[in-house]
């Protein structure tokens, strides 16, 4: 979920931010061309292990993100829910058509628009044996809830109280109808109540088809295997291992070389470049993450870019058929809405123009001439991230804007960046997954800022507009599902007005595995259920 916004850990030291030099687009589509022959090129024992190479039962992931944990209050990235949840478990989870099923939960049901009827699958224990409580859950809701600048938080409406009702039994009450609930708490992970802490845990306890053998977090690898005491079918994949390579012409080599079986979060050049292969196979799917160039909406009165028509001149100078084309390889959809349209609820609010004099009149016309925009961005944040940002910032001189770029390295201090509290910015290369497959959640997560959200920092990227947040609220807590589209086509069309995104596309889903890995059913999520998979050959 850069997926989505990403976290920096809490005791992550701050790193220097890289500051990019302006290219040229031609020069950008011709290294890029170069880059593609050094994947090929690559010796093979680029990403050679620590601990060699796997054994015949072990099925080796090359993740393209640290994960720093196996909690996802604050770590969280879209493949990274593929491990999580293969050790934590939460009552439901988002499974195939994008539809929530049931998890630790044997029923989970609306019993009056403000209420839930929650009842704990019988005899489901953490792997050392001990039981899941209803207590588990409640302290679990209260820990997420004590996370400051935490991604998920931005997705609930209002965080759920337990009331017991049996050993097994509870109530899950709001203040306000939540008809999506059963879809958000598939992200509130389930752990010992005893043992729950707000910031991230650094143990492996949990309820999942696997448990933890070996984890080096720093180095973000982890060995699991089965956990003897799951409640479900037992896994067929007896070994584990997550890697993380960050750089995907080491992971590319590892899996043509067989080393490791797994890669997520393909750029299309990648993709190309595996597809055909022998003992090779690349998996697509629609996406529902949307990345864009979300604008600071923390400026203020009298900046530039704090007028929605200054906003709306700077997207006309960006060539977005171009960027989809020659940089992301057809493998994205430009945004026609303000959140990705495959999600449920999504609606079609308008299209990016490329007219860069249009955008130039524009600009001299409102008196915002001689504009400089500083883009800044976290690596990998989502495919082929750096060249569409090289991209952007030639287009933006062609229409007389000076453009600046800084990059940071993963696990870096761009969160205080973001939060607006270390240095300023003007634009911010971000990913916004959807852990739940509704439109809603992400609406409310990027647009549901309130002037108290602000004052923590935790409103998306300072976006405060009290009418958008007010219509956001009534679709919310709208228990009639026809009702509550409409409402929420209404906002969206409200939100896409006033400009928030410089650009902004949906990519699509890529994944590469080796041919012996069977049983795969890759979301749109970018997450599958690793418990399903088999190896074969």
């Amino acid at each position: 979920m850069t997926l989505t916004p990403q976290s920096a850990p809490p005791d992550a030291p701050p790193r220097e931010p890289l500051t990019r030099e302006p290219l040229s687009r031609r020069t950008l589509l011709r290294w890029g061309a170069l880059g593609g022959a050094g994947v090929a090129l690559a010796p093979l024992t680029a990403c050679a292990g620590p601990t060699g190479a796997p054994g015949p039962g072990t099925l080796t992931l090359g993740l393209n993100r640290s994960l720093v944990s196996l909690d996802n209050k604050l770590n969280q990235f879209d493949a990274a829910v593929t491990v999580q949840r293969a050790v934590r478990q939460a009552l439901t989870r988002i499974g195939p058509g994008m539809k929530p099923s049931l998890v630790l939960a044997d029923r989970f049901e609306m019993a009056e628009p403000t209420a839930w009827t929650v009842r704990l699958r019988e005899g489901v224990r953490y792997s050392d044996g001990s039981p899941v409580t209803v207590e588990d859950v409640a302290t679990a809701l209260r820990m997420y809830g004590k996370v400051n600048g935490s991604f998920l938080l931005g997705l609930f409406p209002e965080l759920p109280t337990v009331e017991k009702t049996g050993p097994r039994t509870f109530l899950l009450h709001t203040q306000k109808p939540v008809p999506v609930l059963d879809r958000l708490m598939a992200n509130i992970h389930i752990t010992p109540a005893a043992a729950n802490r707000p910031e991230e845990l650094q143990n492996g306890l949990g309820s999942g088809p696997y448990q933890v053998l070996r984890a080096n977090s720093g180095a973000g690898e982890y060995t699991l295997g089965r956990n003897p005491r799951y409640w479900g079918p037992k896994p067929s994949i007896e070994t584990v291992r997550v890697r993380f390579v960050p750089e995907e012409s080491s992971r590319v080599v590892a899996l043509r070389s067989g080393e490791i079986h797994v890669v997520d979060t393909l750029t299309p050049d990648s993709a190309d470049q595996l597809t055909g292969l022998p003992g090779v196979e690349v998996e697509e799917t629609s996406g529902v993450r949307m990345c864009q160039l979300f604008y600071n909406f923390r400026k203020p009165e009298g900046h530039p870019l704090a007028d929605p028509r200054v906003r709306r001149a700077l997207t006309y100078a960006i060539d977005g058929d171009a960027l989809v084309q020659d940089v992301l390889n057809g493998a994205a959809e430009e945004a026609g809405g303000v959140v990705p349209l495959a999600l449920e609820g999504a609606a079609r609010t308008g299209s990016y123009s490329y007219d860069p004099t249009k955008a130039r009149a524009l600009l001299t016309s409102l008196g915002a001439t001689d504009l400089r925009i500083k883009v800044i961005w976290e690596s990998g944040e989502f495919a082929a991230d750096t060249s569409v940002m090289e991209a952007v910032l030639d287009m933006l001189k062609s229409v007389g804007v000076r453009a600046s770029l800084q990059q940071f390295e993963p696990g870096g201090d761009i969160l205080t960046w973001r939060q607006g509290r270390a240095g300023d910015w003007d634009v911010i290369g971000n990913g916004y997954g959807s852990p739940t497959g509704q439109a809603l959640t992400t609406l409310q997560g990027m647009y549901g800022g309130t002037a108290a959200k602000e004052r923590t920092r935790d409103a998306f990227m300072g976006y405060v507009v009290p009418q958008v947040e007010r219509q956001l609220s009534a679709a919310a807590t709208e228990v009639d599902d026809a009702t509550r589209t409409s409402k929420l086509a209404v906002v969206q069309q409200a939100i896409w007005e006033t400009w928030p995104s410089l650009w902004a596309f949906a990519p699509k889903t890529l994944l590469a595995r080796r041919t012996r890995v069977r049983g795969m059913t890759l979301l749109p999520i970018n997450s599958y259920d690793l418990s399903a998979v088999r190896l074969e050959g």
